[in-house]
This record gives C-alpha cells, structure tokens and sequence, in this order.
C-alpha cells in the first residue's frame, strides 16, 4: 500500500489480513503438493517449511535413506526457487561451493581475471551430508548464510534473493563425519530431525516408489510469492505473553539462570534463539491459517528451535540427559 491510504492503520490492518489469507491458501496448496511425494513426515516438511518462511536457514538431521535430499529438491519444486546441489565430501574446497577467480585473455596481449560462481548463488542451495566436509569448508557457508554475499579476493558478490541453506547431515556417530562448529550452528533457524517413518506411510511409499510412474510436486508458489510471506510474517501481530513465553524459555536454557537447567548445560543459546522462535511461531501460526501466534506455536517449536544452540555438561551426557527431555521440562513451566 502506497500513499495516504498506508497511514490509515485500518487500511493496512484490512491489507495484511487479505495478504496473510492469499499466502495461508498458497501455503496450504504447497503442503499438499509436498504430501504428494513426501510421505508421514508432516512435521518435518512443516517445521521446513516455517524455517524458509522466516527467511532462514534449516540443518536436516537423520540416518541415510529418509527422503532428506528428496524434500528439499521437492520443496525447491513447490516454491518455485532456483535450486543447486552440493554433495559435501572430505576433499570439498571453498572455492568448489563459492566460486574462483580464472584468469583469461579477452584480447592478445590483454589479461583479466573473470569470477566463475559456484553453486551457492541460487535461491535455494542444498547442502547435502554438510558434516562430511572439512570445518574449512564447512566454514565457508558462514558469511553467505548470514550476510547475503561473499567476498572473493576481497571483492564483494551478493547472492539471489531469497536466498536459503538446507542443509542435510548425518548423525555424528557415524564414519567420517565432522561435527559442525557451534558458530556454524547457531547460523541454522531450525535443526529438524527426520525420523523413520510409521509403518502405514512406509507402505505407502513402498507402493507408490517402485510402480511404473512416480508422482512429481508440482509448482505452486513463485520466488514473488514467497517473498511476500517472508515480509508479512514481520508484520504478523504478536501478543504480549507470546513474547514473554518466548523470552522466559530462551533464558531458563542459559547456564546462571535461577531456575533453569543451566547446571545440565556447558553453554545455552543466545539472542538469536529468541528471533528466531519469535518468527517461527509467527510462521507457523501463518501456516495452519493463523493471524497471530500463541503460547502453544511456541512451545512446539522450542525443541528444533534451541536444541542445536546447547550443549550438555559433562556431568548431564553421564547421566544420560537429552535435550528433548531438558527442553520438554522447560515447556511445562511456560504452558
């Protein structure tokens, strides 16, 4: 909205009800057209759904084979964004996920270096097994995923927009993985954790994957449409006691607080948390078809939200203490 009819707060308040029920209509429509080709994982595909719709960057978490890579070329599908892939191996340099400098000769006698892209410059990159890469490489993401740009021989390149890291990685027990440093970490909205499937949605995978013809997502939102959520999620309205709810649960998980489980932790999650469960819930408030966010968006979403941004004390792991459980103690207190 433009000029003087902006200022009326009635007028935009009328605006972003109509925009928020356009975009809750695209976004149930993209659900179901994910559902098609991703089968009993709802919660996954919701919770990485809210984490584009917030602008942010999302870590998969599960053991090889659970559809990870296949929802995240899904949802570059859906969403109608420029999507590349980049398998993480151990001899996976920077410049093979940024881009290089070459060195060409445009003209006889006449030198010049020209900047090659890599695959980072895309709406929506996928990090496939991240945690097999070397932390140089690793390290690589930090500036893209928070800034928007890189800085190749110290000349800056921005990146698309939007521009979103799914990232999919392996549980660290297993063979030649590299945990991921916590700086790194904290860069990802959301780590969702991708569970085997029921036995009923197994079946049905199991029938619909190895017939004659598989089903295919189909587009249902452009890189505009999904820009205009991304900015009415800002604007969605945020109750008081959701803030407070938000605030109380993020400083309950810090070492020091009265209260908390600071004792159980070596370090807990900082400000960014706190954002990030405040879009979040605003998102997925959005989702189911909500204007505003409650107390329980909050709580269902503390878990992915916090858990990468913490880590257990020595005496916790011994005593075989899990962030699910922690942070499920922490949600009662706020419920």
């Amino acid at each position: 909205m433009t000029g003087a009819a902006a200022d009326r707060p009635e007028d935009f308040a009328a605006h972003i009800a109509k925009t928020a029920e356009t975009s809750a209509d695209l976004l149930k429509k993209a659900r179901e057209s994910i559902g098609s080709v991703i089968f009993g994982q709802e919660n996954v595909v919701e919770n990485t759904l809210i984490t584009v719709l917030c602008g942010g960057h999302g870590l998969l978490v599960g053991v090889p084979g659970l559809a990870k890579t296949k929802l995240v070329e899904t949802l570059g599908t859906v969403l109608g964004l420029e999507a590349r892939r980049v398998q993480f191996t151990p001899d996976l340099m920077p410049s093979d996920i940024l881009g290089t400098e070459i060195l060409e000769e445009p003209s006889p006698g006449k030198r010049a270096f020209r900047f090659v892209k890599g695959p980072v410059f895309a709406q929506l990159l996928m990090a496939d097994e991240i945690n097999r890469a070397s932390p140089r490489t690793q390290s690589a993401l930090l500036q893209s995923m928070q800034e928007g740009f890189v800085t190749i021989n110290g000349e800056r390149h921005d990146l698309p927009q939007p521009f979103h890291v799914l990232a999919t990685q392996n549980p660290i027990e297993q063979e030649g993985t590299y945990p991921l440093p916590e700086a790194q970490l904290d860069r990802f909205l959301m780590q969702i954790d991708v569970d085997y499937p029921s036995l009923e949605a197994e079946k049905r995978m199991l029938i619909e994957t190895t017939g004659v013809a598989s089903g295919k997502a189909k587009p249902v939102l452009t890189a505009g449409d999904l820009t205009t959520a991304q900015r009415l999620i800002r604007h969605l309205p945020i109750g008081e006691s959701v803030i407070d709810s938000i605030l109380r649960l993020v400083r309950l998980a810090r070492p020091g607080e009265p209260g908390g489980i600071g004792d159980r932790l070596a370090w807990g999650p900082g400000p960014r948390a706190s954002q990030s469960l405040s879009l979040a819930a605003r998102a997925r408030a959005l989702v189911e078809g909500r204007l505003s966010p409650s107390v329980d968006d909050v709580i269902a979403l503390a878990e992915p939200v916090l858990k990468h941004r913490m880590a257990l004390s020595f005496a916790a792991r011994a005593e075989g203490d899990s962030f699910s459980g922690l942070i499920a103690g922490l949600t009662r207190k706020i419920g």
